[in-house]
């Protein structure tokens, strides 16, 4: 059964608010060395807020990643390309690895953070049934291939075989997806609202799978990217086949709070 709107949102706070929230991201560290050392001294590549000034070595070789701690032997590391990555901790400090095709980068968390900073939460957009949409999904033939953007300016190559038709006021709109799977479809849009009462960048938004030619879209469940919480995120930026122009006034507001 799908969860109403209101549990959505407090599932929503519990994942911000708890300890591997975004929120509490204190770093991204990109690998382009062959070793790079982790730690708290100055010299390390990956350079972490707290503990030993050298922690070990994150070793590139090939298409693998490898943890050595110091004084320790080198393991394998599965990145998030995949599924969820492997994470070393150190008291309150975890990092992972990430891959952003072909490209690592180590994202350090800070487990503690809620602790010195409570998440407050985020405004929304009052329910409104009528941004709960039931869109036309028509195929693309042939596929179409875009190149999608992220926050850092790498380009991402996106085949997109369907898109969502639909109208609002009278006006005929489509979004492209920007994944699709068996569980759920994936959009990244932008409208009149974004950069003044919702995130400048755009938001989020997930679907069930089509059926029957139909995929209902409720953005009252449009939501910020990371990228809206923590300058550490690599976030995908909405293609502008995905530019709506009308505010969608449904949803995530934009997130206020300083971290």
């Amino acid at each position: 059964m799908k969860a109403t709107l209101e549990e959505w949102r407090q599932a929503r706070h519990a994942e911000l608010a708890g300890a591997n929230s975004w929120l509490g991201l204190v770093g991204l560290f990109w690998l382009d060395d062959e070793i790079s050392r982790v730690g708290s001294g100055e010299d390390c590549v990956v350079r972490l807020p707290s503990g030993p000034a050298h922690l070990g070595d994150l070793i590139r070789r090939d298409a693998c990643v490898f943890w050595q701690p110091a004084g320790g032997e080198a393991r394998a590391l599965q990145t998030d390309r995949d599924g969820r990555p492997d994470t070393i901790e150190h008291d309150s400090l975890s990092f992972f690895v990430v891959d952003r095709e072909g490209r690592f980068a180590a994202r350090v968390r800070d487990r503690a953070w809620a602790t010195r900073q409570p998440f407050a939460g985020v405004d929304y957009f009052p329910e409104n049934a009528a941004w709960c949409i039931d869109a036309d999904w028509l195929p693309l033939d042939p596929p179409l291939t875009i190149e999608v953007p992220n926050v850092t300016g790498e380009l991402k190559p996106v085949t997109v075989a369907f898109k969502a038709v639909f109208a609002v006021d009278g006006q005929s709109v489509e979004l492209l997806p920007m994944s699709v799977g068996e569980r759920e479809v994936f959009f990244v849009f932008r409208d009149r609202t974004s950069g003044r009462e919702t995130y400048g960048a755009g938001r989020f938004l997930k679907a069930r799978p089509a059926a029957d030619g139909r995929i209902r879209l409720d953005f009252n469940r449009a939501f910020n990217p990371p990228c809206a919480f923590t300058p550490f995120a690599t976030c995908p930026l909405p293609p502008p086949e995905n530019w709506l122009p009308f505010p969608v006034e449904a949803g995530e507001k934009r997130w206020l709070g300083g971290h």
